[in-house]
């Protein structure tokens, strides 16, 4: 019903218009008496063998929902509903901010993907707590990043600020400095500037009475060298673990008229990279830390390779609004099949 019916309806709108719409439509069904249980008997599989404790944490299932879709926390109640075993929400900053002038959001039909350069467009940190306190049975993650106008010498404010915000009403925390779409954040993934605005946030994390787990979302542009200095930062600041991938700045192999715009690159077209990026650090890490695996899942089998190369937890977006919520109840059923 979603790739015949309502996708084509959405695709016929402007990207982000479609999604603002989309959400209201959500919000208003779940809203009706009766929907919200729909929607779970439709796309939710319970099952006690899809169950995975990761960082101390226990999911559901293993399947997510990536951050930027669910930006400030407004419909993660409903969302979760399409049998997700967790949604992270956010990018979200200190303040708000308007993100990069529209048009921002494209389509690139032939290749399945979606190329955005939103720029963290977001109400701020104090708006997403203010909804994240109704939560009762959401496993949520936050993904905090710094505003713009922060220069990156002052960029761990930033993050000392949303994590500060944060802790009460999240699971788990990840520091994302590989968005391409914030100017200069991605030089935040060099080994030094990282390692100490991990560390820092480490620290005060070991201060409050009880610790949540800090994950850092990264490129899938980085070099080899790149990577294993990651696991080298990874296992020096004892960060929970690693987010792999972010979009990228890459455009090969692209047939879309529009495939020039600039931004960040998500869907089909990360497929092999993502997975390519989950198993070096893997392999490289002797499997020291745990992954979770993003980028270009459109179908069970890309999932089933991300968990296979080693991630233990997988997220979707783009595949998500490519293939519709189904996509969520079919990798949850191969991983059962499977056994």
């Amino acid at each position: 019903m979603y790739k015949f019916l309502i996708r084509p309806l959405l695709f016929a709108l402007d990207p982000e218009k479609a999604h603002h719409i989309t959400f209201s439509a959500i919000r208003f069904l779940c809203r009706i008496p009766g929907m919200k249980a729909l929607f779970r008997s439709m796309y939710e599989i319970k099952d006690h063998r899809l169950e995975r404790e990761v960082f101390g944490i226990m999911f559901k299932n293993p399947v997510g929902l990536a951050a930027g879709f669910d930006k400030d926390a407004k419909c993660y109640q409903e969302l979760s509903a399409f049998g997700f075993g967790f949604i992270e929400i956010g990018t979200l900053t200190p303040k708000p901010q308007d993100g990069n002038p529209k048009k921002r959001l494209f389509r690139l039909l032939e290749d399945s993907a979606i190329i955005n350069r939103m720029g963290f467009n977001n109400q701020g940190v104090a708006a997403a707590v203010e909804r994240l306190r109704t939560n009762k049975s959401v496993l949520i993650g936050g993904n905090i990043g710094k505003n713009k106008v922060t220069p990156n010498e002052e960029a761990a404010k930033d993050y000392e600020s949303c994590f500060d915000a944060l802790y009460d009403v999240v699971d788990y925390f990840v520091v994302n400095v590989s968005s391409p779409n914030t100017p200069n954040l991605r030089a935040l993934q060099d080994k030094e500037p990282l390692t100490d605005l991990l560390q820092t946030l480490q620290d005060k994390n070991a201060a409050k009475p009880k610790p949540k787990p800090i994950l850092l979302k990264i490129a899938p542009d980085l070099t080899n060298e790149q990577l294993l200095d990651i696991i080298d930062i990874v296992n020096q600041t004892k960060i929970a673990g690693v987010i792999a991938t972010n979009t990228t700045l890459s455009r090969d192999g692209l047939q879309s008229a529009n495939q020039s715009e600039t931004g960040g690159l998500s869907g089909k077209p990360l497929t092999k990279r993502a997975t390519e990026v989950i198993r070096f650090l893997s392999e490289k890490s002797n499997k020291s830390f745990p992954i979770i695996g993003v980028g270009g899942i459109h179908s069970a089998q890309d999932a089933l390779d991300k968990l296979d190369a080693g991630a233990a937890l997988v997220q979707l977006y783009t595949g998500f609004i490519y293939e519709g919520p189904a996509l969520v109840k079919a990798i949850n059923k191969e991983i059962l099949r499977r056994g």
